[in-house]
């Protein structure tokens, strides 16, 4: 028994906590009910959340900045990449806003569904309702510890830029020793990350049973529609968009899974692209893409290519009109998909953070927040579907980055090489 448990891995072991997690929360919702055991267990997931949050300032700043001094005095490379990741972002996020649109138009989810629950509940979002310019501004730190003590993605990836510029255009030993400190500090992280990951199966367990045990199994029927709407178009989109990327910048699939299927995993059981940042950068640069990529591409890639959270928000706003009986013309369909396309740039990568950019277009175009309360009782469930291909959706993002800077290699083939010889 016990030779058996130690060969399963670590993604064994999410599924086993992730099953673990369902059927106690199904118990305590049908069977023991009136038990306090989300607050009992509630702790032991938060626990898993803040270690992981813990990691990503200190690993993001290090990494992001290392990836671009590292070039160093040449800084076209970096305006480059750039250049070619914010194209490609705006691509294929517009791909994922039309794939819901469509969705929601042609299975119509919201039709028959009848809008319940608390205006209260659902304007508590809107009161935090995002803008452009908000988002703009807010991209720039007032205090980089603030930022990183608050987990700002944005901000912090904004001065780590100018941070490595900086550094950029010392010379001599004071670049040498900040970029070795910096360097350490990655390598430090990671194994870091290793540890944290043991308690990961722990966390999630305690994270599903309390959400399960909250709504029951049976909230899934309740909403089945629009959950099963949300899970078929994410499947299209990821066979008629990434799996076409992938083939165009000859991304060996088979590989690529390997490497993600454990943080796609993490992103999909916590909901949180966070949890799964410091895995993703490791498992991608094992894949072949080199640092200075991974660390530019995904930390930016959770704040404008998030593919999953997109087509939610478009299937999600047009729901809603639905359930309201509002018909919306293609004409303020489109003109909604705009307003999603600026406003979803500054979401932030944690659980529920779409509901924020949703409450906020409902109320530009009178829609009621009332649908928010209904949403709410699933969003748990579709919130792991959007996660999860965010995090998918970013890994490739970097793959393809790689490939298009003529950088990308195959380390197992290399090491494979390496030993013919040593055996030769």
């Amino acid at each position: 028994m016990i030779p058996a448990l130690r060969r399963l891995n670590l993604t064994h072991w999410i599924l086993i906590g992730t099953a673990v997690g369902v059927v106690v929360g199904y118990l305590d919702f049908a069977v023991w009910k009136e038990t306090d055991l989300a607050d009992t267990v509630r702790p032991f997931s938060n626990i898993f959340i803040r270690m992981i949050k813990s990691i990503v300032a200190p690993l993001l700043f290090a990494t992001l900045v290392v990836g671009i001094a590292g070039h160093g005095d040449d800084l076209k490379k970096v305006g480059r990449l750039a250049l070619r990741s914010i194209i490609y972002f705006e691509v294929v996020t517009t791909v994922a806003l039309f794939v819901g649109l469509a969705a929601v138009n042609l299975v119509r989810p919201g039709d028959g569904v009848t809008l319940s629950g608390s205006a209260s509940e659902a304007s508590q979002f809107a009161n935090n309702q995002p803008t452009l310019s908000s988002v703009l501004e807010q991209t720039v730190p007032a205090s980089i510890v603030d930022a990183m003590a608050k987990n700002e993605t944005l901000q912090i990836v904004f001065f780590a830029i100018l941070f490595a510029i900086g550094l950029v255009q010392v010379k001599g030993r004071p670049k040498e020793f900040m970029l070795e400190a910096l360097e350490s500090l990655s390598q430090v992280m990671f194994k870091f990350t290793g540890l944290v990951m043991k308690y990961a199966p722990i966390g999630i367990a305690a994270a599903m049973a309390v959400t399960v045990g909250k709504n029951g199994l049976g909230v899934l029927l309740s909403l089945g529609k629009l959950v099963a709407t949300l899970y078929g178009a994410l499947v299209v989109f990821v066979v008629i968009a990434l799996v076409p990327v992938a083939i165009l910048a000859r991304i060996d699939l088979r590989r690529f899974w390997k490497w993600t299927k454990e943080p796609w995993l993490v992103a999909f059981t916590t909901a949180s692209s966070e949890a799964a940042l410091p895995m993703a950068l490791e498992n991608m640069e094992k894949f072949g893409v080199p640092r200075r990529v991974a660390s530019f591409v995904l930390p930016t890639g959770y704040s404008f290519n998030l593919d999953g959270s997109t087509l939610y928000l478009a299937l999600a706003s047009v729901f809603v009109a639905q359930m309201a009986g509002v018909e919306l013309t293609l004409g303020t369909q489109l003109l909604m998909m705009l307003t999603l396309m600026l406003t979803s740039k500054g979401v932030a990568a944690v659980p529920r953070a779409a509901l924020v950019i949703l409450s906020g277009t409902l109320t530009q175009f009178g829609l009621p927040l009332e649908g928010i309360a209904v949403i709410l009782g699933v969003d748990a469930f579709m919130d792991m579907a959007r996660t999860s291909v965010n995090l998918l959706g970013n890994c490739l993002a970097s793959a393809v980055m790689a490939r298009w800077e003529g950088e990308l290699t195959n380390p197992e083939a290399a090491e494979g090489a390496g030993a013919e010889v040593v055996e030769s």
